[in-house]
């Protein structure tokens, strides 16, 4: 499948758990009335970003009302589903903690995978915003790169977003798609959310989607909203206002191919590796191991196998 209908839910997140998975279910299915092969909510879509309701809607993974509601609806519509975020409950033998945790669904309602925040939101603007999540929650350790029927997904939550060395080792991996729910305020909203999606898909030359909470005034948090989605060539496609919506967008694949081969800018295969004694980044895995592809000049090696680099000339089968 090459041609790829996702929709971007921005749905306004109110202090009612059964009321917040409610609005969740008819999006999705809305979402499924108009064509969509896969639904993504919100960061914290269950729940006020609040620290104390952090706390007070955590949900353990194995007994959650939530994602078994989102499941359910999953299965039913037969439509993927990333159920944005939810905080996530986890008891230990040294003590409970909670999670940033989004889900990924496939259209059996079966979970593909999960990703718990790596990079937690602590924020102290003098006179206009103080949050921290370390408050409460705990920061996640790992990737999370999903192979679906659909495409291959890079998932990251808001805040994730900053961080370059993320989406570039989730893009090396394959992932074709990079998408983070996120809740930026009205602070960062307007001076970084557009930037920061065009740069991670420019970056990495894959489409870039983020999807947030509807800005609701009367919540201590004010979410920006502008759920947004950016092509490959770094153009934004689609994006929302402030208010609950959703945008259908067409992922298309072969744009890809195109960008990175035919008549654009091919970098994968075009990007130097220093000599090793100047180069911090040799032993971290950015530029991979394929034996036998070179790109401009003897001492730069294409990353083909880890990067998915679509280069004919060094890389046959993407050709």
């Amino acid at each position: 499948m090459n041609a790829i209908k996702i929709a971007l839910c921005q749905m306004n997140v109110v202090d009612n758990k059964s009321q917040n998975i409610q609005k969740a279910i008819e999006m999705i299915e809305n979402a499924k009335k108009q064509g969509a092969d896969m639904a993504v909510l919100p960061e914290m879509f269950n729940c006020p970003y609040e620290n104390d309701k952090f706390i007070e809607y955590g949900e353990s993974f194995t007994n959650s009302e939530t994602l078994n509601a989102i499941s359910k609806t999953a299965k039913k519509l037969e439509i993927h589903v990333l159920a944005g975020s939810i905080p996530e409950r986890e008891i230990k033998e040294e003590g409970e903690s909670l999670y940033n945790t989004s889900v990924f669904f496939d259209n059996e309602g079966k979970i593909l995978g999960k990703h718990r925040k790596m990079h937690l939101f602590d924020i102290d603007v003098k006179g206009e915003i103080y949050f921290k999540e370390s408050d409460t929650l705990e920061p996640g350790n790992d990737f999370t790169i999903i192979k679906t029927e659909l495409a291959t997904i890079g998932i990251g939550i808001c805040y994730d977003v900053r961080f370059v060395e993320l989406s570039r080792i989730m893009a090396l991996e394959g992932a074709e798609i990079l998408i983070f729910p996120g809740a930026f305020n009205l602070t960062t909203g307007p001076a970084h959310w557009e930037l920061l999606f065009r740069s991670r898909a420019l970056d990495n030359q894959t489409y870039a989607i983020g999807v947030a909470p509807a800005l609701n005034k009367e919540a201590n948090y004010h979410s920006y909203g502008h759920s947004i989605a950016v092509n490959p060539w770094g153009e934004v496609i689609e994006q929302a206002g402030f208010e609950e919506d959703m945008k259908i967008i067409a992922v298309d694949l072969n744009e890809i191919r195109r960008i990175r081969n035919e008549q654009k800018v091919p970098q994968d295969c075009h990007r130097r590796q220093l000599e090793d004694e100047q180069d911090p980044l040799r032993d971290q895995g950015v530029y991979g191991s394929a034996e036998g592809h070179y790109a401009q000049g003897p001492l730069v090696r294409c990353r083909s196998v880890r990067s998915r680099c679509l280069h004919p000339r060094c890389c046959p089968r993407y050709a």
